[in-house]
């Protein structure tokens, strides 16, 4: 019979099998039985002294690079991130834009119905197209996401294109995405993840999706004082709400979860102003499982946007930061660029003459609710769309550029998504924190 040894007393084991669970079980906690995660990177989480996080079966960073559109976060980003272990996302919104031939197909149409259909039909096609070359720079590991804004008018066939393209994890926000679990409810395999942020919508979102029959697979705790783009507060006063706070959304939150048995099912993922392995460290401390970042991702080399677009982030700080109401009704911050601090300085004037409009202005529609198109006062009066893709291929003078607080890991550089990694995994000596 074999022996399996429990504290200093060796105990006959009369199942063997027993013996051999334990060993697989305790060698998982080890980097070399990470088969998701690049070598280096999974002893320099070891070496950090950071958990892992386990999603959909698999260990894997606890790093996931958050869904950025238009086009920031696309095949290469998400890809280079997934490929060294972690959670890389795609974002679906208007991904047209990094293919010419589906903005060639989607050009000088006439206005109506119809060629809302063409484009969102061009769309869903690039969504399909950007997953399959993330997944082959991916080489197999970490995890591949797509986000999809709730807010935006294509959200049920943009969750589906991608469960059927085989996509890892669907994130959602914008918006409570209540449904969600019936647009999944074909693809079991695939994580369903919500960003919210505070505790009392985990309450209610996890209540309304244990009656469809379905848990999140994780939950994004997103910190809208800290945050970049779309942020999850109803007011640009309630930023600073202390119920967002990490040390009270997480805590709150996890004790939520526990209440309901349910707490080792549900991972909590923070975002929001995360800069660093103290940071990841901290919130760990906390309950998070892992933290999720945006900005320091967009300003790698790796990045979808152009490098403008990295240049005007990167060489920001807090003191340019600008929060508004977005098109969609939501408080956002982003930038203050030219055109930004333009359109603030008259919004109050488009706001008195807001109307209802016949159509959309770019033959779109990309969202359900839009301040411009449908007259929403206290809403934003601009197009989103074309602000977000004027920022993507490097228009300062006229593009919207979202970015969250804080100073970036490598400063003004623009550094590599491994480096990235790399300084966030492993922690700085004191002399280089200072330096950095």
């Amino acid at each position: 019979m074999p022996q399996i040894r429990t504290g200093n007393m060796p105990l006959r084991c009369e199942f063997p099998q027993v013996a051999l669970v334990r060993q697989i079980a305790s060698m998982k906690t080890s980097p070399e039985f990470w088969p998701c995660i690049d070598t280096w990177c999974a002893n320099a989480l070891n070496d950090g002294g950071l958990r892992p996080l386990t999603l959909c079966e698999r260990t894997l960073l606890p790093i996931v690079q958050g869904g950025m559109g238009i086009g920031v976060s696309a095949h290469r980003l998400a890809g280079s991130v997934a490929a060294l272990g972690g959670v890389g996302t795609i974002s679906s919104v208007d991904l047209r834009r990094h293919h010419p031939d589906l903005m060639e197909r989607t050009s000088g149409l006439p206005p109506g119905d119809a060629t809302r259909q063409v484009i969102d039909a061009a769309n869903l096609e690039a969504i399909e197209r950007e997953i399959r070359a993330a997944r082959v720079l991916t080489q197999g590991r970490g995890l591949l996401a797509i986000n999809v804004m709730r807010a935006v008018s294509a959200y049920g066939p943009s969750v589906t294109r991608a469960l059927e393209c085989g996509i890892d994890a669907v994130v959602v926000g914008a918006g409570l995405p209540l449904d969600l679990p019936d647009l999944g409810r074909d693809f079991p395999q695939a994580a369903l993840i919500p960003i919210l942020s505070d505790a009392r919508g985990v309450q209610l979102l996890v209540k309304k999706w244990e009656r469809k029959k379905r848990l999140p697979d994780a939950i994004v705790i997103e910190h809208p004082r800290l945050a970049g783009g779309h942020l999850g507060a109803a007011r640009i006063a309630d930023l600073g709400d202390p119920r967002f706070d990490f040390e009270n959304a997480i805590p709150q939150s996890l004790a939520f979860l526990r209440s309901a048995g349910i707490e080792r099912e549900v991972p909590l993922i923070a975002a929001g102003g995360i800069r660093s392995h103290a940071d990841i460290v901290r919130l760990q401390g906390l309950g998070a499982a892992g933290v999720q970042l945006g900005t320091p991702f967009a300003v790698t080399e790796e990045g979808d946007a152009h490098p403008e677009f990295k240049r005007v982030l990167a060489q920001s700080d807090d003191d340019d930061m600008v929060e508004f109401t977005s098109v969609a009704g939501l408080p956002a911050r982003a930038v203050g660029t030219p055109w930004l601090r333009a359109y603030l300085k008259i919004e109050d004037k488009l706001q008195a003459v807001s109307h209802a409009k016949s159509r959309c202005t770019k033959n779109f529609d990309c969202l359900a609710q839009c301040g411009l198109r449908d007259g929403l006062k206290g809403w934003g009066q601009f197009c989103i769309d074309n602000q977000l893709a004027a920022a993507l291929r490097g228009d300062v003078k006229k593009g919207l550029f979202f970015r969250g607080v804080g100073a970036l890991p490598f400063g003004d550089q623009i550094r590599s998504v491994r480096a990235l990694i790399d300084r966030l995994l492993v922690p700085l000596p004191v002399a280089a924190s200072a330096v950095c």
